[in-house]
């Protein structure tokens, strides 16, 4: 009887080839304002995206899910309400770590703290419905 496998090809798998995709997003006018999409792309584009941003100290995140939805959103639009959420998390954690919020000081002559990720969510979700409109 003949080895079953010797009639399958020698096939070695390829060495792993998984492009690299890389989104920036930026948000302008503070945290009010909903994120927009500024660049995009795949491979040495992608490449290119992440060198730009560390050399310019821009906080990057690695997130699969993230990248795949966002890389479908045409450069110069806002990110998708299903993104809202994620991108929020995201951008509490850079305001937080940045230290970004103006240092404009309420009654107790304090500084205001970072908005929250719901607050964004919030905010850009009631902008969007008027965009809409």
């Amino acid at each position: 009887m003949a080895n079953p496998k010797s009639r399958t090809p020698n096939i070695s798998p390829l060495p792993s080839t998984q492009e690299v995709i890389a989104v920036a997003i930026k948000q302008e006018d503070g945290p009010k304002q909903t994120p927009n999409v500024i660049a995009g792309g795949r491979g040495r584009v992608a490449e290119q995206i992440l060198e730009v941003a560390f050399s310019q100290g821009i906080k990057v995140r690695e997130d699969a899910d993230l990248v795949q939805m966002l890389s479908v959103v045409d450069v110069d639009s806002e990110i998708p309400l299903e993104a809202f959420a994620t991108v929020a998390e995201i951008l509490t954690y850079v305001y937080e770590a940045n230290n970004v919020m103006k240092p404009e000081h309420n009654a107790d002559n304090q500084a205001p703290s970072a908005p929250s990720a719901d607050e964004m969510v919030a905010s850009w979700s009631a902008n969007k419905g008027k965009l809409d409109d």
